[in-house]
């Protein structure tokens, strides 16, 4: 199979254009990152977004997978001495994964059946004649089946001869590559999916009642409703099936076999096409079929927390501020951890403002001195247990003595899983793991980003059915998430840690430990071509990372911008023709205004890369994240039997999901607006209207005690 064969696959799957997709296809291949990619190579692109090349990235791999599995396949029918140069053909120009299989599967090695039985027998003459339908209705039927009585072997009767050749007549119809298409086509076209309770959970109340008699067509079924039923089939409430017209489907495997129904043997063949599709074809393909909508599904749910967890990653840090974290608790207090403008470790104290162990006054007057010691800008409070109790305290505090700082609630989503690893152990050896939660805490307020690329993406907690889906498809994606989060960012090349740096364009785990090492060893990095004397940091790391990195106060003005170093010298040629040194040209609008890209063209950059140099220019090293904005709950709501149908509150949302969105309104249970409920307007895609993070205002639909289920509505969308 030729590369140009492959790109021009891509290129119809993907509607893009040829000369995009050859270049990508080769800037991939020789080992250069998304990122870079599409921020530093868009001349050859053909200004290719970050979507459009991981798309290209993905076919790519497909194709590259497909074209191993065609070799295999090749070389498995060569040994059998049945390659044909027409069924060579076929399988070249195959493009799908499945339909490569159907094609394969009559060669493919078969455990003993039925089939293979009955031809040991000596009846696969009988089964060609069947399905040849040759033979005149005038010919005398038992001479025609005696002649394949084989005692040694067990076939002692004219029924048992009847019966094997169906057998592998029927195997032969399904392994048929042609009628297994049209039949998957038909069942996908026509057929429903239902699910029912099992028996012992028909009279229960369970988060999948709405699936204990359900049926909807396979073409219309949304992916979470899939999910739900998967789910529910796991954890043994519900059973499932794919149902769909089965006369139709048997009419339609017979328009594809030469019937005759003046034939000698026109039973044998409509019995064979029965057996094959109740036998072979419908179990097998119930379950293909199944399987490959949940593929579709898993996609789905893992784009959606792939696009949750950027949204999280991208939320508004509240920026070099002394923030005092707390992980809220009753039996074992509250912990609270001081951090300084630079997220570095202070103090820690433990407080107990609730009961059992109550003491107020103390628990007072540690935050009163804390926060007057280390003049606290924000205090940072974790969502979990005790989160809404320790809020009101707090806040109480705060009023008693005229102090001013903002409290904020912050999601606990993996802060556990962060506490007790390897990295946090190692970063702090000596703190239990409930301070370095409370840390965590305070640090994911200050700077989301930092804090969240040091556990795992999947514990973010912005997914729905995460463990459900293919594993090994959402850490690729969600890793793909990170990577292109901390990129869009950037780094701060002397302050980042190694699980930040891990992540920017190239770098990868072993070189960003080689940064560090060498930052603690030599000092702080004054100029990006420092970066070469790293070890096992080469050139072509160099090329791939330098344009995300940063040096703020480094001795070349441009090593603070996102500009690449192998366009400085463009950018001192705009400096000098403006009579300029380079630090008088970066944040000068009006001298960059003056700049006319086109005189600065090079066959390797064209206008879009002077574009982006421009637009650079003006605003150097400015953060591309969102302002810094927070929710204030109700104070006098803090439970669920505080809530009240047509209450309007304050909420963050916390999830986004095909279905809607679920909201933090500060009861320890998130509420859901459905997707009829996010907006006065249609609603197509919930993540068209919010994104997680978002603070909005809500109101109460509907309270389920029981299932602790709040139903609500967006005001004001």
């Amino acid at each position: 199979m030729s590369a140009e064969k492959i790109i021009n696959w891509i290129m119809s799957d993907l509607n893009l254009q040829r000369n995009g997709v050859k270049n990508t296809v080769m800037l991939i291949g020789e080992g250069n990152t998304v990122p870079f990619i599409s921020r530093y190579r868009k001349e050859m692109t053909g200004n290719l977004n970050e979507i459009n090349i991981r798309d290209i990235a993905d076919k790519l791999q497909y194709y590259i997978e497909l074209e191993t599995r065609k070799a295999t396949i090749v070389e498995s029918i060569k040994e059998q001495k049945k390659l044909t140069e027409e069924l060579k053909t076929k399988i070249e120009e195959c493009k799908e994964k499945t339909k490569l299989e159907d094609i394969y599967l009559p060669y493919k090695p078969k455990r003993q059946t039925k089939a293979t039985i009955a031809k040991a027998a000596g009846l696969e003459p009988l089964a060609i004649e069947i399905m040849e339908q040759k033979r005149s209705m005038k010919e005398n039927r038992k001479v025609a089946f005696e002649k394949y009585l084989n005692i040694e072997k067990g076939i002692d009767t004219i029924e048992k001869v009847i019966s094997g050749a169906i057998d592998i007549v029927a195997e032969q119809i399904s392994d048929n590559a042609e009628i297994r298409g049209l039949l998957r086509n038909f069942i996908l076209s026509n057929g429903n999916i239902r699910s029912k309770a099992v028996k012992a959970a028909e009279n229960l109340k369970t988060k999948y009642d709405i699936y204990y008699n359900y049926s909807e067509s396979l073409k219309t079924v949304p992916g979470h409703r899939l999910l739900a039923i998967r789910r529910g089939a796991k954890e043994g409430v519900l059973t499932w099936k794919i149902i769909t017209q089965d006369d139709q489907a048997v009419e339609l495997i017979l328009s594809r076999v030469s019937i005759n129904n003046r034939s000698l043997f026109y039973p044998e063949l409509f019995n064979a096409v029965k057996t094959a599709y109740e036998r072979h074809l419908y179990p097998s393909l119930q379950v293909d079929i199944f399987l490959a909508k949940m593929d579709i599904a898993d996609s789905e749910a893992i784009n959606v927390f792939a696009q949750n967890a950027k949204n999280l990653l991208l939320s508004a840090p509240a920026g070099h501020k002394v923030i005092m974290g707390i992980d809220p608790g009753f039996r074992t207090g509250c912990k609270v951890a001081v951090i300084n403008e630079n997220g570095i470790f202070k103090e820690y104290q433990a407080i107990f403002p609730h009961q059992p162990v109550m003491n107020i006054k103390e628990a007072e007057e540690v935050l009163v001195d804390l926060i007057g010691e280390y003049y606290v800008e924000l205090i940072a409070i974790g969502n979990g247990t005790a989160s809404k109790e320790t809020i009101a305290f707090v806040n109480k505090v705060l009023k008693n003595n005229n102090l001013t700082t903002k409290v904020v609630t912050v999601s606990e989503a993996g802060a556990s899983v962060y506490s007790a690893s390897p990295l946090a152990s190692q970063e702090f050896p000596n703190l239990d793991v409930t301070v370095r939660g409370a840390i965590s805490i305070a640090r994911r307020l200050q700077d989301p980003l930092s804090e969240l690329v040091k556990i795992e993406p999947k514990s973010i907690g912005v997914g729905q059915y995460q463990h459900d889906v293919n594993q090994t498809q959402l850490k690729k994606q969600l890793d793909a998430t990170v990577e292109s989060a901390v990129n869009f960012v950037g780094a701060n090349l002397n302050s980042a840690s190694c699980e930040l740096l891990s992540y920017i364009s190239g770098i990868g785990k072993t070189a960003a430990k080689s940064i560090v090492d060498y930052r603690v060893k030599n000092g702080s990095f004054k100029d990006k071509k420092e970066l070469l004397n790293v070890p096992l940091l080469g050139d072509k790391t160099f090329v791939q990372c330098a344009g995300f990195l940063r040096i703020p106060e480094g001795t070349n003005p441009l090593d603070n911008s996102a500009v690449h170093p192998e366009s400085y010298s463009i950018v001192e040629q705009m400096a000098k023709d403006l009579s300029v040194n380079v630090s008088g040209l970066i944040g000068n609008e009006n001298l960059v205004k003056q700049i006319e890209p086109i005189k600065y063209t090079t066959e390797q950059f064209g206008i879009l890369t002077l574009s982006d140099i421009l637009q650079e220019l003006k605003k150097p090293g400015v953060d591309p994240r969102k302002d810094f904005t927070t929710a204030e709950f109700s104070t006098e709501i803090n439970s669920l039997e505080d809530l009240k149908e047509d209450m309007v509150l304050n909420g963050t949302v916390t999830n986004v999901t095909n279905f809607g969105a679920f909201i933090d309104i500060g009861v320890h249970q998130d509420g859901l607006v459905h997707i009829s409920k996010l907006s006065s307007k249609f609603v197509a895609n919930p993540h068209e209207v919010v994104s997680v993070g978002d603070t909005l205002k809500v109101k109460v639909l509907k309270i389920d005690d029981e299932l602790k289920r709040i139903s609500l509505e967006i005001v004001g969308k």
